[in-house]
């Protein structure tokens, strides 16, 4: 298809983006491939080729693992940083295009952007989407609306969880890349006293555990002594010699 729609923009237009690439000319084009190759060069299909074409000329750039679906996401995306940073995001989480556009699509990049200073995210990028650190994986806010809560008052803590773990895919990526899910309740003890952590993830690329509290109330500083309490477990008692401190993330 690439080397096609190649033949598209330069032969027939010369090499340059003509502004009377109209309505007849594509209908010629179409008919002479649909002619040629079969279906699948429909009219309505050429614009969106030939847009991938001049959005992604360096074919070493494309990614096998995506398919044309995917691409037609990304071509709608003008900011290049932000196209490079889903296409780079697409290939390593192996996104499905329904996973792809809802991550276009409920702002995660913008988030992403509003979590931390640009530059952290321009070398982020830069090392290919690969985290190291934390500032380069936790979004601000997360946005849960696959949850289809209902528009109840309130909602207790386990039937959030509850609602987490029906979904878990999706919740894992809307936490971030790398996440992997470890334990629901996890429980210690100490003392002789139970505690249980709401749900513990690991990421693989900061090679740490990661702590999810839920709140259903405000913030309350005693919430800050529990999840310090929890790290301060895991570093003594779960972590391994390779393993980086664990973090911790509220939600409410």
């Amino acid at each position: 298809m690439y080397e096609i729609v190649k033949r598209i923009v330069e032969e027939e237009q010369s090499g340059s983006e003509r502004a009377g690439y109209g309505e007849k000319l594509i209908d010629s084009i179409s008919a002479e491939l649909i002619k040629e190759f079969g279906r699948g060069f429909d009219s309505s299909n050429l614009p969106r080729m030939r847009r991938f074409y001049l959005t992604f000329q360096i074919w070493e750039t494309v990614s096998p693992i995506l398919t044309w679906s995917h691409y037609c996401e990304l071509i709608k995306i003008d900011d290049e940083s932000k196209r490079s940073y889903f296409l780079n995001y697409a290939h390593q989480e192996n996104l499905s295009i329904r996973d792809l556009e809802r991550q276009i699509y409920s702002l995660h990049y913008e988030r992403l952007l509003m979590s931390k200073d640009k530059k952290a995210l321009v070398e982020y990028e830069r090392k290919g989407n690969v985290p190291d650190r934390s500032e380069e994986v936790i979004k601000d806010p997360y946005v849960l609306e696959f949850l289809d809560l209902e528009e109840k008052h309130t909602y207790t803590e386990k039937e959030l969880e509850t609602k987490i773990l029906d979904d878990l895919q999706k919740f894992l990526l809307e936490l971030g890349q790398g996440f992997s899910f470890v334990a629901r309740q996890r429980r210690f003890t100490i003392d002789n006293d139970y505690f249980y952590m709401d749900l513990l993830f690991y990421n693989i690329y900061l090679k740490c555990y990661v702590v999810l509290e839920l709140k259903t109330g405000k913030f309350r500083h005693e919430d800050v002594g529990q999840m310090n309490f929890y790290l301060n477990y895991i570093k003594k008692e779960i972590n391994r010699e390779e393993d980086n401190d664990p973090i911790g993330i509220f939600l409410y």
